[in-house]
């Protein structure tokens, strides 16, 4: 079965269903685990990792508490990511006014995908595609680590308390543009409302995460 085909699978089982409550981890304070049984490093509902990175420009940006915050991590090359970029980027210009940041994360290993090297990057965000969006390179990817990232695009959405509120996907269907990043906002309009997401978790779909070896 190819990775699209495991995707949508994934997407559609959980559009069909309510999502079950996940089993609290030994010795983990309740920390929730993933499919295989392996302790989860950032759960919804936990406090978001801190974190300080450059972007293309090497100016600093950090998960400051200033206000609600989309962490996107994503990349150059991968056809999910592109395809769910234009949603996102759209996210973060109609909720700018409402005092929301989406920070752009590419934590992918450069020397193996040059296509997420920093210059790749650059050429980028010169050429307008992330319309005032940070894009920022975590090259240790401690970050991504961090936040247990899965695939690009792996979104959370962090309230201004610093809590994770929402991580997954930015809506059910990558190729149906009509979706508008449906999850994503929704999550949003709760934590802006001072509420809790109806829908607080969907499985990330998207390339995995290029590690270094």
């Amino acid at each position: 079965m190819s990775c699209l085909q495991t995707a949508r699978r994934a997407l559609l089982a959980h559009a069909r269903s309510r999502r079950r409550p996940r089993r609290g981890a030994r010795g983990g304070k309740g920390r929730a685990r993933d499919a295989r049984g392996q302790l989860r490093v950032t759960a919804v509902g936990e406090r978001a990792p801190s974190f300080s990175l450059p972007d293309t420009s090497g100016n600093t940006h950090a998960l400051d508490g200033a206000g609600p915050t989309v962490v996107c991590f994503t990349c150059n090359h991968c056809p999910y990511a592109l395809a769910w970029h234009e949603r996102i980027i759209a996210v973060a210009r109609d909720y700018a006014p409402r005092e929301v940041r989406v920070l752009a994360i590419n934590p992918n290993d450069a020397e193996r995908y040059p296509r997420d090297s920093l210059e790749a990057m650059r050429a980028r965000v010169r050429d307008g595609e992330f319309g005032g969006v940070p894009y920022l390179r975590d090259e240790s990817q401690a970050v991504a680590r961090a936040y247990d990232a899965k695939t690009t695009p792996d979104v959370f959405v962090v309230d201004s308390g610093g809590i994770v509120r929402y991580r997954g996907a930015p809506d059910q269907d990558h190729d149906d543009p009509a979706q508008n990043a449906a999850w994503l906002r929704a999550a949003l309009d709760a934590v802006l409302a001072g509420n809790s997401p109806d829908r607080a978790e969907t499985p990330p779909v998207g390339c995995t995460i290029k590690w270094r070896q």
